[in-house]
């Protein structure tokens, strides 16, 4: 008889952007003990709230979402920094007998929970700043190229206009003397947790795309744009924070800069959060003990249910993470 696995449940709903993950994640913490972690890059951070599709106020106070809010768009958030964090607003849930659910979209966030980190070496600001220089002077592609040379693998995974993992993949082979990906090959620290996976991935992209389409149009009419103009005039944020390269706000910023017509801004907003969604899924096919389930079929929410309580009472499966 296999050995009683003691590790306190947590249960983790990803899915692209735009295929209905908040809605389900409030539906079933209605019907089982769950409080909602956030998993987004673009909601931690405070006055993202049109372009990130936040959830509105009445949302958050019926369905309170740890890690939302947690970071001025001045500062940076690392998928460590979402780990450690993570973490202990699980131990919080759990400790006082409820289950976590964490939702969202952001995959690097999902991977560092699950899978761990192992030791990269801390970030060094003069090396940064020495490398933000270089960006300036060379360009991305140059840095991009430089890290082909150095660590082949690691640049085989990071897209070349993928600014901050371009800088950090070279900040850390120059921190240690070791290709990024050969010091990722070690792994981590797992978490303590046996998670159920839920995917909401979509048989058909036609549906997703029109939904994507529509959210955007809908961003642009509440003001999109103007929301990004007042970000823009906050002393310290720029162009090249993380904050300002999420989908949605770097199209918006270029627009301001003059970069095309405002014609131009809801096709490039739209293109651009379609190519986000399409690299969300392909992680996703990664995570090959997840239950996939299909938003555009009827009866969504009573398959996730009916995984969640067999989840719940022990019968069914587990994550190997």
């Amino acid at each position: 008889m296999p050995a009683l696995d003691t590790r306190p449940p947590a249960v983790l709903l990803m899915g692209p952007t735009a295929s209905g993950k908040t809605a389900l994640a409030c539906l079933l913490s209605e019907r089982f003990p769950l409080q909602l972690v956030s998993v987004d890059s673009a909601l931690v951070y405070r006055g993202l709230d049109i372009g990130s599709a936040k959830p509105d106020a009445a949302t958050l106070a019926r369905y309170p979402h740890r890690l939302i809010d947690i970071r001025d768009p001045e500062q940076a958030y690392s998928a460590g920094e979402f780990r450690d964090d993570a973490l202990r607003e699980m131990a919080q849930i759990s400790a006082a007998g409820q289950v976590p659910l964490l939702v969202g979209g952001t995959g690097l966030y999902f991977r560092a929970l699950t899978r761990g980190f192992s030791d990269l070496p801390t970030a060094d600001a003069e090396l940064r700043a020495r490398l933000q220089a270089q960006l300036q002077a060379q360009g991305l592609a140059a840095l991009h190229g430089r890290l082909a040379a150095l660590d082949p693998a690691a640049a085989a995974r990071i897209r070349p206009g993928d600014t901050q993992r371009v800088l950090r993949a070279l900040e850390v082979i120059e921190l240690s003397g070791r290709p990024l990906s050969e010091l990722q090959q070690g792994g981590g620290a797992r978490a303590p947790y046996r998670f159920l996976k839920l995917a909401l991935v979509p048989a058909e992209r036609a549906p997703l795309h029109a939904r994507i389409a529509v959210r955007f149009e809908q961003m642009l009419r509440e003001g999109l744009v103007e929301e990004v103009r007042g970000l823009r005039a906050r002393p310290g944020l720029h162009a090249d924070l993380p904050s300002m390269r999420a989908v949605g706000y770097r199209q918006a910023w270029q627009y301001l800069d003059g970069e095309f017509p405002l014609a131009e801004l809801r096709d490039r907003g739209v293109f651009a959060t379609r190519q986000l969604a399409k690299r969300q899924i392909t992680l996703l096919r990664s995570e090959l003990d997840a239950r996939w389930l299909d938003p555009e079929r009827d009866g969504l929410a009573g398959r996730a249910a009916d995984a969640l309580e067999l989840f719940l009472s022990g019968a069914g499966p587990v994550s190997i993470s």
